[in-house]
């Protein structure tokens, strides 16, 4: 959907559609050449986003693709201090004005080749490394040795896919991102539309020309308290209903179903999150509804909504200071 033709070292993400304009995949695609790019997707989402690609590629050779994932290990260094910490490491200059957010450079990183992707999946500066499998350990180690007086821990799925990303209202495939909504309802569409042709872009403009269904939107839990035995709940993943503040059902005009998309704690903002879709009349900051939680209901806010969905940092300061 968005444009690949950036200069070399840049990167850009983008949403893949079906046909009929709905997700197909979301991708970060980044520049490493005048005739190369390398295309990072989901965890899970590798055999599927391959498939797709495969089958329309140009039957004259032209275009090669060569799945890397078995050859390649990726170590996420993210928060305040990981320019601070990293920059002894190397003598490539990591600072913003010389190592740009979006851009992908090969540096040096302790004797060790590497290249390092500035951008953020939690609402903090810092970089994602690429290098060969072999030799993953040894920058993994390399890090860990510098991290010492810089509080370095590491953490997995619980923070990048769920805590972070929804602090910063980061969409997920198979989550928010799904064939049955759009770019536009999930506040994702740019400003103009691509030039170059794509899959769904007949379908894309239509969702432009009129006003959306359903819009994406973050919604706080107001009480943890369990109607039932008193007890705190703090529920995560997602599907469940959510309802009007008189207890509706609420079902927009397409048939869908308003429902949880995902659910975590918010540490930073000092809340617990949902995301999820809601019809404009109800898709306003302040609105009052409730969440249906192992048949309990709970009363929520509508927090965020529209493009901008981050509760935290969401001019994006930290990540590009």
């Amino acid at each position: 959907v968005n444009k690949c033709d950036q200069p070399v070292g840049r990167s850009i993400y983008t949403p893949v559609l079906e046909p009929n304009g709905g997700f197909r995949s979301d991708l970060t695609v980044m520049r490493r050449g005048d005739d190369r790019f390398r295309i990072v997707t989901g965890a899970f989402d590798g055999g599927r986003d391959e498939y797709w690609f495969r089958s329309h590629l140009p039957d004259d050779g032209s275009v090669l693709f060569d799945n890397r994932t078995d050859a390649l290990t990726t170590i996420g260094v993210w928060g305040p201090n990981a320019e601070a910490m990293l920059q002894p490491l190397t003598e490539s200059d990591l600072s913003q004005a010389a190592f740009p957010y979006g851009t992908v450079q090969r540096v040096v990183l302790g004797g060790l080749p590497v290249e390092m992707f500035r951008i953020s999946y939690v609402g903090a500066a810092g970089r994602e490394i690429y290098t060969a499998l072999g030799q993953g350990r040894r920058v993994w180690d390399t890090i860990a040795a510098a991290g010492g007086d810089f509080s370095l821990r590491p953490v997995g799925a619980g923070v990048y896919g769920t805590t972070g990303r929804l602090e910063k209202g980061y969409r997920l495939m198979g989550a928010e991102l799904e064939s049955e909504y759009t770019v536009v309802e999930a506040g994702l569409a740019r400003p103009k539309v691509t030039a170059a042709d794509f899959i769904g872009k007949e379908a894309d403009l239509a969702a432009r020309e009129t006003d959306p269904i359903t819009r994406l939107c973050t919604l706080t839990i107001d009480d943890h308290t369990s109607p039932r035995d008193g007890i705190p709940r703090y529920p995560t993943g997602g599907n469940e209903p959510i309802l009007t503040a008189d207890g509706e059902r609420i079902v927009d005009s397409h048939g869908r179903v308003s429902r949880v998309t995902s659910a975590g704690n918010g540490p930073s903002v000092g809340s617990f999150l949902l995301l999820g879709y809601l019809p404009p009349e109800l898709a306003a900051v302040g609105t009052r509804l409730q969440y249906v939680y192992m048949n309990e209901r709970y009363p929520v806010t509508v927090a965020a909504t529209g493009a901008d969905l981050a509760l935290f940092d969401p001019a994006d300061e930290r990540m590009k200071s």
